[in-house]
């Protein structure tokens, strides 16, 4: 199939699980994960009708950016921002869905103050507790997101999640739901700076049971452009 008859495919299947899970399929943003896709791809998912395209490394977006390849589509951050790359970040992407950590929050809002703008970010929870992986811990949320008053340049626009490797069908649900609960414990709390909008969770294999459990944004990309192959050394 083309990546035009897939991004259909993937449409279909969004509309499907938003409307079972009671809600408006125009309500799940779907961000296209152009990881390791030519910038001919990516522009062929946008022509397509991909809203948003999503990065994981800096240099392919930074290669594909002066491609032009995202024209007509948003450009989301979702990989592990390197504190040493924010400056190619902030101000390029109009979300950045990664944020693990206080200080590359701190320095996010550094190099948006200098730029004049406010930056759009998700705070990025390491749900499954996994050593490997970066995030807060779910149970200092609060906490950081009362500390956020003094950064007038960073805004938080929700949570994101990449919960464990799942061996089948439907057992990330309960991390999912996890989520779910904890974006919807700070919805009702007011903190400044801070508007939960977007809980984005669910990739190619699991975004159906993302969005039966609450998210609203899911990152898909073998769906769409085909498994990907990884150069051997």
């Amino acid at each position: 199939m083309s990546i035009a008859e897939n991004v259909a495919a993937v449409q279909r299947r969004i509309a499907a699980a938003a409307l079972a899970a009671g809600k408006r399929p125009d309500e799940i943003v779907l961000v296209a994960a152009t990881k390791m896709n030519s910038a001919e791809r990516v522009a062929e998912a946008v022509s397509a009708g991909i809203p948003v395209c999503g990065e994981n490394r800096v240099q392919e977006l930074t290669e594909k950016n002066v491609q032009n390849a995202y024209a007509g589509a948003q450009l989301h951050f979702i990989g592990h921002l390197q504190k040493n790359k924010v400056n190619k970040v902030v101000g390029v992407c109009q979300l950045i869905q990664s944020v693990d950590s206080e200080e590359l929050l701190q320095l996010i809002d550094t190099r948006a103050k200098a730029l004049g703008i406010r930056q759009d970010v998700l705070l990025e929870i390491n749900i499954g507790n996994e050593n490997s992986k970066s995030g807060f811990n779910e149970n200092l949320l609060p906490n950081i997101l009362e500390k956020l008053s003094v950064l007038s340049s960073v805004f938080v626009r929700g949570l994101m999640a990449i919960p464990p490797i799942s061996n089948s069908a439907g057992q990330n649900r309960v991390y999912f739901a996890r989520m779910r609960q904890l974006f919807v414990d700070n919805s009702v709390k007011k903190y400044d700076n801070v508007s939960m909008d977007f809980l984005s969770m669910g990739m190619s294999e699991d975004f159906e049971d993302a969005i039966a459990e609450g998210s609203n944004m899911v990152r898909v990309g073998s769906a769409i452009f085909g498994a990907r192959v990884y150069p051997s050394n």
